[in-house]
């Protein structure tokens, strides 16, 4: 079975380039769509959700800052046309897994840093996208090289 659309969660750091060329590779391959998305979350989820002051403005700039990032991050991937970035507001894998179903994706990628310990019970949004996932799921590995 071959892949007909692929979508490729990214968070816009350097680490994400990795993932992005095994996704282009892998459609390039199957004569796959390609398809990206970064996830700004609610800074509300960052301090626990407890927030006494109103943080929208903030919000929408962190928003704005992201589309800019993500047009820059696509500069180097041709193959992204703007109708396929997308920049969604929320939980990551809430919104990825309803994007990824609205477009009818078969394929999410996402980045691992395969973390165990304090940090996998913390919790990875690869392992978040994974589970009740619409679709495939590719982990790429992230690891670094050994010095």
């Amino acid at each position: 079975m071959s892949y007909q659309h692929i979508l490729v969660a990214v968070d816009l750091t350097e680490e994400c380039d990795p993932v992005m060329k095994r996704a282009q590779a892998l459609a390039n391959s199957t004569q796959a769509k390609l398809s990206v998305v970064h996830i700004v979350e609610p800074m509300a989820m960052a301090f626990g959700g407890d927030v006494p002051m109103d943080l929208s403005m903030l919000q929408q700039q962190q928003f704005e800052q992201a589309k800019e990032r993500l047009d820059a991050f696509a500069v180097k991937y041709p193959q992204l046309s703007a109708e396929s970035r997308h920049l969604a507001y929320g939980q990551p894998r809430q919104e990825i897994h309803r994007l990824a179903a609205e477009q009818h994706c078969d394929l999410i990628i996402v980045g691992s840093h395969g973390r165990h310990g304090l940090a996998l019970l913390l919790g990875s949004t690869a392992n978040d996208v994974l589970h009740g996932a619409p679709c495939d799921v590719l982990a790429v590995s992230l690891k670094k090289p050994a010095a």
